[in-house]
């Protein structure tokens, strides 16, 4: 997640198969998506079950299950603004007269269409209601034009390290986005809830030499009209939080020592970033004897002028400052590839499941490299837990004005040590590595987890995660 507390973890933007290929001619954006209100037997790509956000319930719509995006971008970074067309086939959940996306009001919508017919619609602050008779599990693509210069939005958060969520651009123009929990309608149209993961692909249009970066892997990159078009493809689904996109001066840089194709995107004259992020397969392969195979099929890092930074699928991107292009942040932040991209909370009451397990893989990391004990890094982390709970609330029952904040990373650190001691570091790790894998590419909540761990493990866990997740004050240590 967007990290970057003194004492927490700094971000990383990891994108999904940041691979490369050479510069292909003719490249052009996926097709729009065929019209059709079929249904069908088996759940479609990127079949979700949307839910309101137990935490943020005004973003996202449970009537809206998104299938796949294709995101065609043009951005001017001399007049700040982008022209955007996006396609988008979606599940309507339910019976209904309308459907609605939420999409940043600063953004002027010029049209919309449904299964190639115009649409009316109505755009009022962050909500996009597009007037559409739809039924039941009946597939809808929906196709919408619109231009604006994108800004980001409110974070929810008392942290210091940011308080603005979603597109970011930088005095110069280039751009880059981080959206925890929320902000990827900053810049489209979107259901931007974590229980809607879908798939995405996107065409990037910028000025040369300049370079567009998103999720995925690297379809073709080519210069045509002075312009950079890049073509991106994320084939595993993704929340929305998860999706990126960043636009500058980006210099490529292939690493080929990892179990997977590997990938560096650093501001142009910035050697000195490189040599840091080639760290990352070594902490690659230590997360893979413990977490399993890597579980998408490639990885990049992307630096960005920002003072924090967070995971985002198969790219991470990181803030351009020391602690954020860390061994520690980098490890945390591909820990995320298996707890909160593979597997993802159903709801934003559950960000403790992505970051208490990353929390705990980085000290465990930060342990062996040190000779130390798992143990004696957690004792340093302890004396400001207590603090942090009583600050912002349990990890799972959390002040929504203070996301982000050390209690949903520390607390839940500090549990999952406990578990490891009580059950055994065999038995504690083999479950650490099958749970991502029992939920690959999908959703899970608090009962989910829990349940899980008691049903693997044979013994009534609930009380010990309620203990550490809900209870007001620390539990005792053993």
């Amino acid at each position: 997640m967007k990290v970057g507390l003194a004492a927490l973890v700094a971000g990383a933007l990891l994108l999904t198969g940041c691979t490369s290929s050479d510069d292909q001619p003719n490249g052009s954006p996926s097709p729009e998506p065929s019209p059709s209100t079929s249904t069908s037997a088996k759940p479609a790509p990127g079949a979700s079950t949307p839910v309101e956000d137990e935490v943020y319930p005004d973003v996202g719509d449970p009537g809206v299950d998104a299938l796949r995006y294709h995101l065609d971008v043009a951005w001017d970074p001399d007049t700040r603004t982008m022209t955007g067309h996006e396609t988008v086939r979606v599940r309507a959940t339910g019976d209904a007269d309308h459907l609605q996306l939420d999409l940043e009001g600063e953004l002027t919508v010029d049209q919309v269409r449904v299964d190639g017919e115009d649409a009316d619609f109505e755009h009022q602050g962050k909500d996009l209601v597009i007037s559409a008779d739809v039924q039941e599990d009946g597939h809808y693509a929906l196709a919408i034009d619109y231009h604006g210069s994108p800004q980001p939005v409110p974070a929810p958060t008392k942290r210091s390290d940011f308080n603005t969520l979603g597109w970011t651009t930088t005095p110069s123009g280039e751009v880059w986005t981080m959206q925890e929990p929320f902000g990827a309608y900053s810049w489209y149209a979107v259901n931007d809830q974590p229980s809607d993961k879908a798939l995405y692909s996107f065409t990037i249009s910028v000025p040369a030499p300049w370079v567009g970066v998103a999720n995925g892997q690297l379809l073709s990159r080519r210069t045509a009209g002075g312009a950079t078009v890049t073509r991106w493809k994320l084939d595993e689904p993704a929340a929305s939080y998860l999706v990126t996109i960043a636009i500058g001066d980006l210099v490529e840089t292939k690493d080929a020592s990892a179990s997977v194709p590997m990938t560096y995107w650093t501001p142009r004259g910035r050697p000195g970033l490189v040599r840091k992020l080639r760290e990352a397969p070594a902490g690659l392969a230590w997360l893979e004897k413990r977490l399993g195979p890597f579980p998408f099929k490639t990885l990049g890092f992307l630096v960005v002028d920002s003072e924090s930074g967070m995971e985002t699928q198969t790219m991470i991107t990181l803030g351009d400052t020391r602690y954020a292009t860390s061994p520690d942040v980098l490890v945390h932040e591909m820990a995320h590839q298996w707890y909160g991209d593979q597997v993802t909370p159903v709801d934003w009451r559950d960000v403790w499941m992505n970051e208490g397990m990353a929390m705990f893989i980085q000290g465990a990391w930060t342990a062996e490299r040190q000779g130390a004990s798992i143990e004696s890094v957690m004792d340093e982390w302890a004396p400001g837990e207590a603090e942090t709970r009583a600050e912002y609330g349990p990890p799972a029952n959390y002040d929504p004005e203070a996301f982000g904040g050390g209690n949903v990373y520390y607390g839940p650190a500090l549990m999952w040590d406990e578990l490891r001691q009580r059950l055994g570091d065999d038995e504690f790790w083999r479950l650490v590595r099958a749970w991502p894998q029992a939920h690959d590419d999908g959703n899970a909540d608090y009962d989910d987890i829990t349940s899980w761990w008691s049903d693997q493990t044979g013994e009534d866990l609930s009380g010990f995660f309620d203990d550490w997740l809900l209870g007001e004050t620390t539990p005792k240590r053993g």
